[in-house]
């Protein structure tokens, strides 16, 4: 975003507008510091496209979390299986066991070769009970392995399912101020929509566009009076919603500037009226100048083509944008 204006320089553009001979050194420093203020607009539209990219993050790390989740949850199912199998042949070994301890009870009057034969399926049938009782051992650790992996993936789960929900709270709410922002400004230039002034919303902000015939005279930058009432009811909503920062662009279209006096070209008169523009507003004491940045963009911005009468009409205007402070996404967003 172009950096917003600081009392030297806003002294400095006043100071241009009022002599004519300007030394050149500090002429190149407005233009550098205006190439900055262009890159810094730039950076800020990538930092909003960034907010819809890392909520499209979030949603795919949440989607292959529950991959994993339901995977390990399959293999959980296939594993008590094998556990209650194992149970069971436990239980039927332990039976068994039982029995011949009974027969052996019963024949030890008997003759010694069949006692031997009975000693030898005992000793067998308590190694048996042994491997099983190992094997239910090692699938009753792997299940309580299992069981702590499920509950870690459960909270990361959770934790994702929060963010997420915050991030798509944070970005409701957003889009619900900016509607609301919206609306308000259109009330409250009601009459003048239609005659020179179009509002919209753009990746999350609220354009005021008014054309070059609602503000000025051809050439000119001072704001005629029908104008100035127009931003004098803008200037009452920005002060009764303070969470909102200002953005005023002064556009031209492709027309050499002829004129003369302190403006030189279409570079001069787009950053000109922007500041006349902002005299206005900031009239209003309720309006912070702190919150307010200009900016000059020239030929450079056209909405329309500047081959026909019409379409310069149209890139001739002056963009008011408002813009609802971010804070809230940007936390979010840190903590991810």
């Amino acid at each position: 975003m172009i950096k917003k204006l600081s009392p030297s320089i806003i002294a400095l553009l006043l100071a241009i507008s009022l002599f004519s001979c300007v030394p050149t050194r500090q002429y190149q420093e407005l233009q550098n510091k205006q190439a900055n203020c262009l890159e810094e607009l730039e950076m800020q539209k990538e930092k909003n496209l960034e907010l819809s990219e890392s909520n499209n993050e979030l949603n795919g790390k949440l989607d292959v979390l529950k991959g994993k989740y339901d995977n390990i949850l399959s293999d959980t199912i296939v594993l008590s299986r094998r556990l209650q199998s194992a149970r069971e042949r436990l239980s039927r070994a332990e039976r068994s066991n039982r029995d011949l301890m009974d027969q052996l009870a019963g024949m030890q009057a008997g003759n010694a070769r069949e006692t031997k034969a009975l000693l030898e399926q005992i000793r067998k049938a308590q190694n048996d009970l042994q491997l099983r009782e190992d094997e239910v051992l090692a699938l009753e650790k792997q299940m309580d392995a299992r069981k702590r992996k499920l509950d870690a993936l459960q909270a990361e789960l959770g934790k994702r399912d929060q963010r997420l929900s915050e991030l798509e709270s944070a970005l409701r709410r957003k889009d619900e101020a900016v509607k609301a922002l919206k609306d308000k400004v259109m009330s409250a230039l009601t009459g003048f929509e239609g005659n020179g002034l179009s509002i919209s919303t753009r990746n999350g902000k609220v354009y005021v566009s008014m054309d070059e015939k609602l503000l000025f005279k051809s050439g000119s930058y001072t704001v005629d009076q029908r104008g100035v009432q127009a931003l004098g009811q803008l200037s009452k909503v920005l002060a009764q919603n303070k969470d909102i920062n200002v953005m005023i662009e002064g556009h031209t279209d492709n027309v050499p500037y002829n004129g003369s006096g302190v403006l030189k070209d279409n570079w001069d008169l787009s950053v000109k009226r922007a500041t006349s523009i902002v005299r206005i507003i900031i009239q209003n004491q309720g309006v912070a100048p702190k919150r307010l940045t200009v900016a000059g963009r020239s030929k450079y911005v056209p909405v329309e083509t500047n081959a026909t009468s019409a379409g310069r009409s149209k890139n001739r205007r002056t963009e008011i944008i408002l813009t609802p402070k971010l804070d809230e996404l940007f936390k979010i967003l840190e903590s991810n």
